[in-house]
């Protein structure tokens, strides 16, 4: 029993120190990535300057046109994420102003994402590999009900979100493959699909009366004196439930609707999101009602 015991407590250890090397040596490869997504660019860059910045969903990462507000000599980037909730949108912000940017407009997609307050597993895991090494991460994630695991446990973040930051993620990082999620400035463009989804019901959907994470971002713009421009986007014109937008600008009234701006089908890839044509349009009234008046 003596011998088993001491062979077992070996195994740990071996396990232990193991898990300990390996969490060293993945975080360090993600240290070394400038080029894969827009969550490890920011974390590993310097200052930067900028004069519009863009955060929200894939309905932001689709419908800001940077290259739109560049022409008029705003320098832009649109870090919109797919997938992407204001969970993770307020932590990207946060991680700008640790990097020292200055920022001089944030324009926030909000609307959709009002209505909850949880993080986004997917895109969140995007951020764990950097959880030692910044006190903002850390202090973000302290308050989701498996951070003690995520933070405490070496390797154990990357073995949870293997498909996200797992071996296949650092291999590509190693042998330096890019992704285009920084082309275009960060905005992705779509087209018409003749299978796109045109149907979508968001009657049952109700924006929480105070979103944590949306008061989060107003209030870091307002701490740092950036200019805050919250906007609602426009929508297909055959979804049910539209009265959600009215219910967001009675709960937040702040909030800029522009639901409506483009509405024909024609210029939407699915309900949700405009092709490129809508998104370039959609631009032009943001540039012309908030820069150029």
């Amino acid at each position: 029993m003596k011998h088993f015991l001491i062979y077992t407590i070996k195994i740990l250890i071996v396990v232990l120190l193991t898990a300990i090397a390996l969490d060293g040596l993945y975080t360090y490869i993600f240290l070394q990535s400038e080029n894969r997504g827009k969550i490890e660019t920011v974390f590993n860059s310097e200052q930067q300057n900028y004069d519009v910045i863009i955060l929200g969903s894939s309905r932001a990462n689709n419908h800001f046109v940077s290259q739109m507000f560049e022409d008029k000599g705003l320098k832009t980037f649109n870090y919109g994420m797919s997938g992407g909730h204001l969970f993770e949108a307020s932590l990207m912000l946060k991680l700008m102003i640790e990097r020292k940017y200055t920022i001089k407009n944030v324009i926030l997609e909000a609307d959709l994402n009002l209505s909850n307050d949880h993080e986004s597993e997917g895109i969140s895991a995007k951020f764990l590999p950097y959880i030692h090494n910044s006190a903002v991460i850390k202090n973000h994630f302290e308050t989701e009900k498996n951070f003690n695991e995520l933070y405490y446990i070496p390797f154990y973040r990357y073995v949870k979100y293997d498909g996200k930051i797992g071996f296949r993620e650092t291999y590509k990082i190693v042998t330096g493959e890019k992704t285009n999620a920084l082309d275009n400035l960060g905005y992705y463009p779509l087209i018409k699909h003749k299978n796109g989804n045109m149907k979508n019901n968001i009657h049952n959907l109700n924006p929480l009366k105070r979103n944590k994470y949306y008061e989060e971002i107003k209030n870091i713009c307002k701490a740092n004196s950036i200019n805050f421009i919250a906007v609602m986007t426009p929508m297909c014109e055959n979804v049910v439930g539209m009265n959600y937008f009215d219910k967001v600008k009675k709960a937040y009234p702040e909030i800029h609707n522009y639901e409506n701006v483009v509405v024909e089908n024609k210029y939407f890839s699915s309900c949700g999101h405009m092709t490129d044509a809508g998104a370039k349009m959609f631009t032009t009234r943001i540039l012309k009602d908030f820069f150029y008046k």
